[in-house]
């Protein structure tokens, strides 16, 4: 299915159910900031950020987690550890209460040596002290408020579970199964692999895309920050190679985030599964007048990202 056929599905869908619906949500604020290199500047860049959307942490909770993966610090595979630090003493200088970080990777059995190889312990101070492996945090049973997959519920860690507010941090990548894989999709590391196991089959079992969208149900509140500085294209998530786009993507609305994304990577966001079946669910937010962009503009930033094999058929249209 062409973006256009879709679209007018989705008007027609609007159309006919118009009459029993609340009113549109107003846009979804996406920020685009430019971020040439991994280096002090970043700091100023998050606060940026954090000061135009003033997300509530004044005395709350919150859980950052980046996208750890493999043993390959020089890679573009990794969330990179000074982007993490940053959105930390950002979100202290806000007032947070406790700010930790955790992640729950689905290839490496031991987080903590991968967290370690990918610089975090050099570059966060008393990052031990600060992580929570999720792989091995204790969980609850829930129901998925919407229900796409084939799993009837999820066990999750509880230190996810009772963040006031989750940031998520992934690398800006494309990924061989999903077409791209950002805020949405690194929700997979919150599924705990002591439960599902190495690498998370399961969830690939009850659909990927599907469980994507269950996934991000049960998360209602999230900021999702983009490492887009240097992504990965090609085989990714981890066989591709690095692409400079130089580029930090962040808001409030993880789907309206990674549509922008997408469409910085020249990735038609109407072709990523999870990213239909969130628009379903939430009035086609990912469609760019439901978007509003500040800072930098799609045009100066767009960097077109070498695609995975199996998806030829992402490329964005040059003039949608």
């Amino acid at each position: 299915m062409t973006r256009r056929e879709w679209l007018a599905l989705s008007a027609g869908a609007a159309l006919s159910g118009s009459c029993g619906r609340n009113a549109p949500l107003p846009p979804s604020t996406v920020s685009i900031v430019r971020a040439p290199a991994y280096d002090q500047s970043l700091y100023d860049a998050v606060r940026r950020i954090f000061q135009e959307h003033r997300p509530d942490l004044r005395g709350r909770s919150v859980v950052l987690k980046p996208n750890l993966v493999e043993f390959e610090p020089e890679s573009s595979i990794n969330t990179h550890p000074l982007l993490v630090h940053a959105v930390f003493e950002a979100a202290k200088a806000m007032g947070a209460a406790r700010v930790r970080i955790a992640e729950g990777p689905g290839h490496r059995r031991n987080t903590l040596d991968l967290a370690d190889a990918a610089g975090y312990f050099r570059t966060v101070p008393d990052f031990e002290d600060l992580f929570v492996d999720l792989n091995l945090d204790e969980v609850t049973r829930v129901h998925p408020g919407q229900h796409l997959s084939r799993l009837d519920n999820l066990y999750l860690p509880n230190t996810a579970l009772g963040a006031d507010l989750l940031i998520s941090i992934p690398k800006m990548k494309t990924h061989h199964w999903t077409g791209a894989t950002l805020a949405m999709k690194n929700l997979f590391g919150v599924v705990p692999s002591g439960i599902y196991g190495w690498p998370k089959n399961v969830l690939h079992w009850a659909g990927i895309a599907e469980s994507i969208a269950d996934l991000h149900a049960v998360f209602p509140r999230q900021f999702a920050i983009v490492d887009g500085i240097v992504g990965m294209e090609g085989n990714g998530p981890i066989q591709g190679t690095p692409k400079h786009a130089g580029v930090l993507v962040a808001g409030n609305d993880p789907v309206a985030v990674d549509a922008t994304c997408c469409r910085i990577m020249r990735i038609d966001p109407y072709q990523i599964g999870y990213l239909r079946l969130a628009a379903e669910e939430s009035e086609g937010r990912i469609d760019e007048v439901n978007i509003r962009q500040t800072g930098a503009s799609l045009a100066e930033v767009a960097t077109p990202f070498a695609l995975p094999p199996d998806f030829p058929a992402l490329r964005l249209e040059a003039n949608p």
